[in-house]
């Protein structure tokens, strides 16, 4: 992945706001990448860029050799429902789906026919096998996030964005998510890219990019 000259601009009161400047970097397969900054230093809105739900106000990303925003939004959308991973600080599990069945669903949307038998070796994989029939209501906050990591990798992504995914999780269960998070990287050769404002969590990653203000330092 790579992006290029990437600047985010928005108006604000009338006058205009510039979120992002000119950021530009490569993430090689296989990477680890943690982008870190104080509140609103623009991560969220870069991750954004990245996976192509937002459009810059100049600068590109290229995914996979493809220009992200030479594509309209249906086709960005492929492009991600084929590459991409996502796990969020807020878990975004369907309440009505058991463990098994949210991990399920990305497969499902695929039209996997053995979606059920590959979603329980990814909860396998994150040690929540036994829970694999528990809605998201009887889960700890840790275990719903393994659910999220197992349903984001149940599809061997080539690249899997992170939004703060310890955000809502106490710091011991917070190191262990991205235990795993890393070994699952490891063992599929999944790009990570993380954002998150924790520099002890950041040093876990192979690399890390500071934003300060909207700029790299």
């Amino acid at each position: 992945m790579q992006a290029v000259s990437l600047s985010k601009q928005v108006e604000s009161g009338g006058q205009p706001l510039k979120i992002l400047h000119e950021v530009t970097f490569t993430v090689e397969a296989g990477d680890s990448l943690a982008i870190l900054g104080a509140s609103g230093s623009g991560k969220s809105t870069l991750l954004g860029l990245l996976a192509g739900l937002d459009i810059p106000s100049s600068g590109t990303v290229l995914l996979d050799n493809v220009d992200l925003f030479s594509l309209d939004e249906d086709q960005r959308a492929r492009l991600r429902g084929r590459l991409a991973g996502f796990v969020f600080q807020s878990f975004q599990l369907l309440p009505a789906l058991t463990a098994l069945e949210n991990v399920m669903l990305p497969l499902e949307l695929h039209g996997a026919s053995d979606a059920r038998k590959r979603a329980a070796d990814a909860l396998q994989q994150v040690g929540l096998v036994a829970r694999a029939s528990h809605v998201p209501k009887h889960l700890s906050g840790g275990e719903q996030q393994r659910v999220a990591i197992a349903r984001a990798f149940v599809t061997q992504p080539k690249i899997l964005f992170a939004d703060e995914p310890t955000g809502n999780l106490d710091a011991a269960t917070g190191a262990q998510i991205i235990d795993l998070m890393l070994e699952l990287n490891k063992a599929q050769g999944t790009t990570l890219i993380l954002v998150t404002h924790d520099e002890a969590l950041a040093r876990r990653c192979g690399r890390q990019l500071q934003l300060a203000a909207g700029r790299v330092m």
